[in-house]
């Protein structure tokens, strides 16, 4: 590159963001909470761990001292590995002041401005806007009916507040400071403009997991790649997730579906179809990937199934009724599988601590290579 501006122009023309190409079939992104990384030996299987969370606070991002020390951390993995990134995302389930800032102009250019300030300051590589979920209410944030215009808007200040402060601190071209988002799909992206908001992003982290949870009426597949066959016509699936943004018109390489390093169980199920897809009469919780392994995968009555369909496993109980739907190596195979047919760019996941062993993490590795 002759010259930062040439390089930032390669890859933002017109605040459109061209998605770099990622390594092997598909970039591995990674949300990471309060995870150690000491000793880590799969870090070099990692694009992009993603630091969870900042907060908005009084319209501005920000990190508190806690928060900042576990970054710290993070970025003091790249003296190690250097083709490691690093970003911050912002916000989370129930966390509000979103709708806030985005509806008035200065109110984004705050936001915008601190976001950039708070990578600069971090020596952080990206930023990733969770908002759950504009023009939405169910988390309990403030909502309004003007979101899904200033959620555009608000990117759209990011992605030039970002290349400011990246033309300031030689972060241009491969380097540029990322901007990503934290996606659903089905009714829950209602309140995004999918095809307004590609041209400012880096990528969609699409979180096709918690297709059932909690809020849904039945058990199923929480983060299933296709439909089962037994599914009702309105179930979510990965495939189903990627169809939407693709006819939205986002480009393959900038759709990161999610895989969940978690299950989750249901009790009191319909005992039909080996619980699959049933009523249920409690929501008992999640379950992360090592207890699974641990206490559950076919000990105490709990039987694995694995669905062709859906291309996703399940655990069944019949002395108790009880249901597990999760992510393993092999639906995690079928996912990369799927990335590469389709030329999505990679797989991303939830959480880094839930996978000590890194058998999930080298499922998604092994499968993208």
């Amino acid at each position: 590159m002759s010259a930062a501006l040439l390089a930032a122009c390669q890859l933002v023309w017109c605040g459109a963001v061209i998605a770099a190409p990622p390594s092997l079939h598909g970039r591995i992104v990674g949300y990471a909470t309060r995870w150690d990384a000491a000793g880590d030996k799969d870090l070099g299987k990692i694009d992009t761990l993603i630091f969870a969370f900042a907060q908005v606070i009084d319209g501005r991002v920000v990190l508190d001292t806690a928060a900042t020390d576990r970054l710290h951390t993070l970025i003091a993995l790249r003296a190690a590995h250097p083709a490691l990134k690093v970003a911050i995302s912002v916000g989370g389930w129930g966390a509000g002041g979103f709708s806030e800032a985005a509806g008035s102009a200065a109110g984004r250019q705050a936001f915008a401005d601190s976001a950039a300030q708070l990578l600069t300051a971090q020596d952080a590589d990206g930023l990733d806007v969770d908002w759950e979920y504009p023009e939405h209410g169910e988390a309990g944030i403030r909502a309004s009916p003007e979101d899904r215009a200033n959620f555009t808007r608000l990117l759209q200040a990011l992605r030039a507040a970002l290349d400011r402060a990246g033309a300031i601190h030689g972060r241009a071209g491969a380097r540029h400071f990322t901007l990503s988002i934290a996606a659903a799909d089905g009714p829950f992206v209602s309140g995004v403009d999918i095809a307004a908001v590609s041209p400012y992003l880096d990528w969609f982290n699409l979180m096709t997991y918690d297709f059932v949870n909690s809020l849904t009426p039945f058990t199923g597949h929480h983060s299933g790649l296709g439909a089962a066959n037994i599914a009702p016509p309105e179930a979510r699936t990965t495939q189903r997730a990627v169809r939407q943004f693709l006819d939205a018109g986002v480009p393959p390489g900038k759709l990161v579906i999610g895989a969940a390093f978690y299950g989750r169980e249901f009790a009191d199920v319909v005992p039909d179809h080996q619980g699959l897809y049933q009523h249920y009469g409690r929501y008992q919780g999640e379950l992360p990937w090592p207890q699974l392994r641990k206490a559950y995968i076919g000990k105490d009555g709990y039987v694995r199934h694995w669905d062709s369909a859906a291309q996703a496993p399940w655990l069944w109980n019949a002395g108790t009724r009880r249901f597990i739907s999760y992510d393993d190596p092999q639906s995690i195979a079928a996912k990369a599988a799927y990335v590469k047919a389709r030329h999505l760019g990679g797989i991303m996941y939830w959480e880094q601590s839930l996978d000590p062993s890194g058998e999930l993490l080298n499922a998604a590795w092994r499968g993208l290579q």
